[in-house]
């Protein structure tokens, strides 16, 4: 901590950003001060440029500029030129401060918690200690990004350690109290934030956990058959770590997760009021303190407020003094703040002041928990570039759809899937159709579906089972031949390799006649066909994997063309009231 005028200075105070070269500089009279913080840009490199700078300033001006100071100073010669050098400068250090905000505002746009840490490129060695990360094995990809679709499972949880009793159990080691589910479509066109229940009843998997001393231990599951376990459990029970909760959400919706992010209670504080605080509207008054003294003991009148540190958390928290007390309520509060604090994070306020960054960064990569394909700034940053290609305007916050649980009779404490809306939700993510109205991008891959159609005589393919019903590559097989007259089709039985969720249809260039005439056959989508491999595992046929969409031969194979109707809904780019 340095000092000026004997006073306590924070070290994000003693540096700032200098837009025209893009590097942090001291203060004027600060006075001693820490090392300036690390940017991409090299120390010797930055040294040479202020020393080529200080010569040109010092060095006397050319013939041509001195014979024009000597005419006269009337004409502003030297003045005019040197305004025209300041004009310039200053159009320089606006056009680098645009790209500078361009570039952190790469690092908002996805999801608050992630759009946070890409204020730390700039502080890259600074913060990269900061963030802890867990080995989830086979749970999650090592990559941290992907030319398709991404799910990040966003984990809050409610472990007390080090808050002194507040909010329960000081000694809870954590479970997962509050879960969403970041579904960004394959195009980026649109994304999809799905909260999960903490109170849902759900079957829990196998679960190999790392320990710390490399050995990696299985906790042995809970199917919702034998016993019925919360979706909370599938943390921190019996030392189960995120790649279990990773495992029970794709084992719940069929959709493949592949980072996590978990935070604590004191994210919630730090976060909120790293950015100033965030804006939220409620319907009704807030009084969260039941009759035996139990709640978040917030306090607020209705209409709009700005909140922060303890006040955000205990926003967060709320429950008893909402409709139903539950914490479906709650979720709801938590999606206004979620989307309230992306708004916040994006503004210029945030992203033009290096110091509001620094702490922002600093905040943010102090409360993260990810796994290890995302365990470094450099990796954190690049994955989130890549969501930064998300409109806030098409970023939709819903609920995964749950009822009551009826073997509970009366008294409702838990709740279960709904087993009629839910799995067209899962649909709908599943082929990345977006909860809002997206203006459909043209994509290279519909040409596929145009051209000339080959004759059924002249299709040659080799049908593989990856995913449907048992028994189906034959029965395909047969409807083929007989009903639609393609003799030259062949059962290859059961696909290699993991179950597949949909049907693909391989094929080299020179077969895309018959690709196009099949596809119109099976109703399969142009996203269905992969040109430009064989894909053969038999000799020169194309090859037909059946997947876990396949419903029967002639039985179209496409995704859901709408969202799915009567799912609760809110938006990032909108101000909601709620309570």
């Amino acid at each position: 901590m340095g000092t000026r005028g004997g006073r306590n200075i924070d070290p994000a105070d003693q540096w700032v950003l200098d837009p025209v070269t893009g590097e942090y500089r001291l203060r004027e009279g600060t006075g001693d001060a820490p090392a300036a913080p690390a940017t991409p840009t090299v120390p010797e490199q930055g040294g040479r440029r202020a020393r080529r700078e200080g010569s040109r300033r010092s060095a006397p001006e050319p013939d041509e500029g001195g014979a024009k100071s000597a005419k006269g100073a009337g004409d502003g010669g030297a003045g005019g030129g040197a305004r025209r050098r300041g004009a310039g400068r200053a159009r320089k250090a606006k056009r680098s401060t645009k790209r500078k905000v361009l570039m952190w505002t790469a690092g908002t746009l996805g999801f608050v918690l992630v759009a946070g840490t890409t204020g730390a490129y700039l502080l890259y060695r600074h913060f990269n200690g900061n963030i802890s990360t867990v080995d989830v094995g086979s749970a999650g990809s090592k990559n941290a990004t992907s030319d398709d679709a991404v799910n990040i499972l966003v984990i809050g949880t409610d472990s007390r350690i080090g808050l002194g009793g507040k909010y329960g159990d000081a000694g809870s080691v954590g479970h997962a109290d509050t879960t969403i589910l970041f579904h960004v479509a394959k195009d980026r066109s649109n994304a999809t934030a799905m909260s999960i229940p903490r109170d849902m009843v759900t079957g829990i998997p196998d679960c190999p956990t790392k320990q710390k001393d490399g050995s990696v231990r299985t906790v042995r599951g809970t199917p919702k058959a034998t016993y019925s376990p919360r979706f909370n459990e599938s943390l921190g029970q019996a030392g189960r770590d995120p790649g279990c909760t990773m495992r029970t959400v794709t084992a719940l919706t069929g959709l493949p997760v592949d980072h996590f992010i978990l935070v604590n209670f004191e994210a919630v504080k730090t976060l909120s009021t790293a950015v100033g605080g965030v804006p939220i509207c409620l319907t009704h008054a807030i009084d969260d303190t039941d009759e035996r003294g139990q709640g978040s003991h917030l306090r607020l009148p209705a209409g709009p407020h700005t909140v922060q540190g303890e006040q955000a958390l205990q926003f967060v928290r709320t429950r008893h003094s909402l409709k139903n007390g539950s914490d479906l309520d709650r979720i709801d509060l938590q999606k206004q703040f979620l989307g309230s604090m992306i708004r916040r994070m994006k503004s210029g306020n945030t992203l033009s002041d290096p110091r509001k960054l620094f702490k922002l960064a600093n905040a943010a990569t102090k409360s993260l928990t990810v796994d290890t394909g995302i365990g470094g700034v450099d990796k954190l940053t690049a994955l989130a570039k890549d969501l930064n290609q998300v409109d806030p305007e098409h970023i939709t916050f819903t609920t995964l759809p749950v009822v009551d649980n009826p073997a509970e009779g009366k008294n409702h404490r838990t709740v279960v899937v709904d087993g009629t809306r839910a799995p067209a939700l899962f649909s709908a993510l599943k082929n990345d159709v977006s909860l809002t109205e997206v203006a459909k991008k043209s994509k290279a891959s519909d040409a596929r579906l145009k051209g000339p159609k080959a004759d059924p005589s002249r299709i040659r393919v080799t049908v593989y089972n990856g995913g449907g019903p048992q028994g189906s590559a034959q029965t395909t097989l047969e409807w083929l031949q007989n009903t639609e007259g393609v003799a030259h089709s062949t059962n290859g039985g059961n696909a290699p390799g993991a179950r597949q969720e949909r049907t693909t249809l391989a094929y080299r260039p020179d077969q895309a006649d018959q690709a196009r005439a099949l596809a119109a056959m099976m109703g399969l989508s142009a996203s269905a066909l992969h040109p430009g491999t064989d894909g053969s595992r038999a000799g020169t046929d194309m090859t037909l994997t059946l997947g876990g969409d396949f419903k029967g031969p002639g039985v179209p194979v496409t995704g859901p063309a709408k969202p799915p109707a009567d799912v609760p809904q809110s938006h990032a780019d909108k101000k909601e009231c709620v309570g």
